[in-house]
């Protein structure tokens, strides 16, 4: 069975090792949001480095999920001191399960407040992909798919909760969200 693949990237205000108040209430959130989001139904795994330091992304050991990578647009800088940026690469069963974990609890209230930690970059700061079961997606994956929504807009090989698609590549739709087919083919609706 297909496993669903979501990356999620965005660039910082700040460098991730600055001590400043908004730096610290992004880590305090973030640690919370994954513990939660690892016990939410419908979670698999997700991309975790072997030795977690705060700002090492670049030089981690990712094991199965690859060599640490970003889009072409991140201008911001790689080493420990300079890293401003935020990304995950997750697996998860559906489209469903991931959308209940992203718009409710404390997701929720971590989105209500992305633009206290976050840059407006014009790119989209996430994408979703299907893989084939046993699969790990990489991160060169997450970033190669994101650049293909940025470039492309939402097509079976990369796409987002708006305008989805289920993994035979048919387009689908949460219910509440997404565009309303009017035609009455195709579509369908998750529960």
């Amino acid at each position: 069975m297909p496993h669903l693949a979501l990356y999620t990237f965005g660039v910082l205000k700040s460098p991730l090792v600055d001590p400043a108040p908004l730096t610290r209430e992004f880590y305090d959130i973030g640690e919370a949001v994954y513990r939660k989001i690892g016990q939410h139904p419908g979670y698999l795994a997700r991309a975790e480095a072997a030795d977690g330091d705060r700002g090492a992304l670049f030089e981690a050991d990712w094991g199965a999920w690859g060599e640490f990578a970003v889009p072409t647009w991140y201008g911001k800088g790689h080493t420990v001191e300079t890293t401003a940026l935020a990304a995950t690469l997750s697996l998860w069963t559906d489209l469903r399960p991931v959308f209940d974990a992203v718009y409710t609890g404390l997701h929720r209230e971590a989105l209500n407040r992305r633009y206290d930690w976050f840059e407006r970059t014009g790119h989209p700061n996430y994408v979703f992909w299907w893989v084939s079961d046993g699969v790990i997606p990489t991160w060169r994956d997450g970033v190669s798919r994101l650049e293909h929504l940025h470039g492309q807009g939402s097509t079976p090989h990369a796409f987002t909760f708006h305008d989805s698609f289920a993994s035979d590549g048919t387009p689908t739709r949460i219910k509440g969200i997404g565009p309303v087919n009017r035609s009455g083919a195709g579509g369908g609706s998750i529960p």
